[in-house]
């Protein structure tokens, strides 16, 4: 179902407008590279880096009114007005490795989108669907397994029932954010979308919708892993986002979040691998899968495949863990003039990324182990898209 040119146009700019009118996002932009986008202002720091930064920040001229506020144990946000943030993040780098530390030691505040493909042709933005897709069924009874979806805010308006999910006040959303046009622009629906494709193919998945994207589907990394502290016994967490990071290196703050998140714990986190169709460039926090972290092997990354191949606009790459139907997906979305039966048809890795969870729900209610269900899951993988595994 194609999208008209004009209303796509007006879409694709509109949010560029609105990236582009924020105060506080930064970005830097290479040729033919994707933007990295992140905090203006602002540097993540391992702690006992802390002096070796105030230091670079002193040479950039920055000598004094520089905030500091711990965002984690052993991780420090340095805020400093007029900061060039690349630059920074760079040489304070390079001291750390002439002192003979390779690590990641410092990073920007990077901001990461959500991932439903919004590239126009056959695809984009959601199109009303026509005809309803299979509806969440009532829970199993039985062991459930408890799902943190965190993503947008959750639409009250819509298809999806309220058995399918559980939501604190604070995760609803209130803005369908309707251009002059009255066309619906962002995000909204992204979280009923996502927790649609979940409900429709298990009733074992325990659903808790934890809001950090806003309507247009960006939150910064800061945002990301405040979030984690909202979650409790949670096995699944469905990462339906993500970004680039300067110099393509792992984000420092997640990279600390997901190793307190995950380690020693019975706990998968299901990652979307992105919709910019490249193949040589990691999409964070996906591209965990593919390093040498303790915790690599619980991170799940997803590709997209229409049925027939891997989708062109799916991001691959080796740190990629398994494909799943990204195609022309049809789940609850919002009520709107646009879409009066709440059904919409939507591309992307961000829904790819619900029917892996589903389906490790399944398997997880089964062995009560989440590894054992991982290769249950993968066993199942036995078609090939692009030369990688594949779900169908």
């Amino acid at each position: 179902m194609a999208m008209p040119q004009d209303r796509l146009h007006r879409w694709q700019d509109r949010r560029a407008r609105r990236m582009a009118g924020l105060p506080w996002l930064g970005q830097e932009t290479r040729a033919d590279r994707k933007p990295v986008w992140y905090t203006r202002n602002e540097l993540l720091v391992l702690s006992e880096h802390r002096a070796s930064a105030e230091r670079v920040l002193g040479g950039l001229g920055h000598t004094g009114g520089i905030d500091e506020t711990e965002l984690a144990p052993g991780l420090v946000r340095l805020r400093a007005d007029g900061l060039d943030v690349p630059t920074a993040a760079r040489r304070v780098r390079e001291a750390a490795a002439r002192d003979g530390d390779e690590r990641t030691v410092v990073s920007p505040n990077h901001v990461f989108v959500s991932t439903p493909f919004e590239h126009g042709g056959p695809f984009g933005p959601p199109q009303p669907a026509p005809k309803p897709g299979d509806r969440p069924g009532p829970r199993k009874p039985g062991k459930e397994v408890g799902v943190a979806v965190i993503d947008t805010g959750v639409w009250r308006d819509s298809p999806l029932p309220a058995h399918a999910y559980t939501a604190a006040p604070a995760d609803y959303e209130v803005d369908t954010d309707v251009d002059d046009d009255g066309v619906m622009d962002g995000d909204v629906g992204h979280a009923n979308f996502i927790i649609g494709v979940i409900g429709a193919r298990t009733g074992k998945a325990d659903v808790r919708a934890i809001r950090v994207l806003d309507t247009f589907g960006l939150c910064t990394e800061a945002d990301l892993i405040t979030s984690f502290a909202r979650l409790t016994d949670e096995k699944l967490i469905n990462l339906s986002l993500g970004g680039y990071t300067l110099d393509d290196q792992p984000p420092l703050a997640l990279a600390t979040a997901l190793s307190a998140l995950l380690s020693g714990r019975d706990r998968l986190v299901v990652a979307a691998a992105g919709n910019d169709g490249l193949r040589d460039r990691p999409f964070w926090p996906a591209a965990f899968a593919g390093t040498d972290v303790p915790w690599a092997d619980q991170i799940v990354a997803v590709a997209a495949h229409d049925g027939k191949d891997l989708c062109d606009w799916s991001n691959a790459g080796p740190w990629v863990t398994v494909t799943a139907p990204g195609a022309d997906i049809t789940s609850t979305f919002v009520k709107h003039d646009q879409f009066p039966t709440g059904w919409a048809l939507w591309s992307g890795t961000s829904f790819a990324t619900p029917h892996v969870v589903a389906l490790l729900a399944e398997h997880t209610a089964r062995t009560g182990s989440t590894s054992v269900a991982l290769k249950a899951v993968l066993t199942t993988a036995n078609r090939s898209y692009g030369g990688y595994a594949g779900l169908s």
